[in-house]
């Protein structure tokens, strides 16, 4: 009796591990593209996923949206793109690329921030002031964000002029490293400022909100890329990326939604 209960311990220690085994071969990695604006909010939203979804590994790629873009043309293996606009990810789904039509995850504002203490009551205008010679903006090329401060800046009726001021950054979250080092100010996605890191800097003081009403509303689009068809893994995290639960974490980063 004692053999035989020995055979039947092992075959249950083999069956579990058989298991294991099986469980580790259908836990897999979703591979997403992210626009810079969202690396601030993107670990909170991992977190909150991998409750749910605990052997799902979310590999995280950061860049402007252009670029990325072109990269994914290009094949690089992302298998969900959330962009900082919508014209990005049209073009994907457009060229057979993305096999979700593209739909609004979030909807983002951009902010002037400084490392001093400016005038803001002045405005976006304050950067015609002769004290502010370096200003730091988004690459208009590659990154949505970049294309609205621009825009702001010109339907503020700022002469062309300014564009002498200018430094260009790859990403928008470079910007705010410019913005806080080697420029005067800088154009940033809002939702940086609801970084921790972020606190020190106080509204009204080295950062205020651009009138909303200077800029086209920055839609942020989402797809999922041809190369996941039928992944269930990569269908769950954009599924969660439009939920309730992913519009809370939005919300609480200065994104607007709805």
């Amino acid at each position: 009796m004692m053999k035989q209960s020995g055979i039947l311990l092992a075959g249950k220690k083999i069956i579990l591990g058989l298991m294991v085994l099986s469980s580790t071969m259908f836990a897999g990695q979703v591979n997403i593209a992210v626009a810079a604006n969202v690396s601030y909010v993107i670990n909170e939203l991992i977190a909150e996923f991998n409750k749910t979804n605990p052997d799902t590994q979310i590999q995280v790629t950061l860049g402007s949206s252009g670029k990325l873009t072109a990269q994914i043309k290009n094949g690089a293996p992302f298998n969900i793109f959330m962009s900082a606009d919508m014209k990005f990810p049209e073009s994907l789904y457009e060229e057979n690329i993305a096999i979700t039509k593209p739909v609004v995850y979030a909807q983002g504002a951009i902010a002037m921030l400084s490392s001093k203490e400016l005038d803001f009551k002045k405005g976006i205008d304050l950067i015609k002031d002769d004290s502010i010679s370096k200003i730091a903006i988004a690459n208009p090329k590659t990154a949505p964000y970049g294309t609205a401060a621009i825009e702001a800046i010109k339907n503020a009726k700022i002469p062309d002029s300014i564009e002498s001021k200018f430094v260009y950054a790859e990403s928008i979250s470079q910007v705010v490293t410019y913005a806080t080092t080697a420029a005067d100010v800088g154009f940033i996605a809002k939702s940086s400022l609801y970084d921790e890191k972020m606190s020190q800097y106080k509204e009204n003081i080295n950062w205020i909100s651009v009138d909303p009403t200077l800029y086209k509303p920055i839609k942020q689009g989402i797809v999922i890329i041809n190369n996941a068809k039928d992944n269930a893994e990569v269908k769950a995290f954009y599924d969660f990326i439009l939920s309730e639960k992913a519009k809370k974490i939005f919300v609480d980063y200065g994104y607007l939604v709805k």
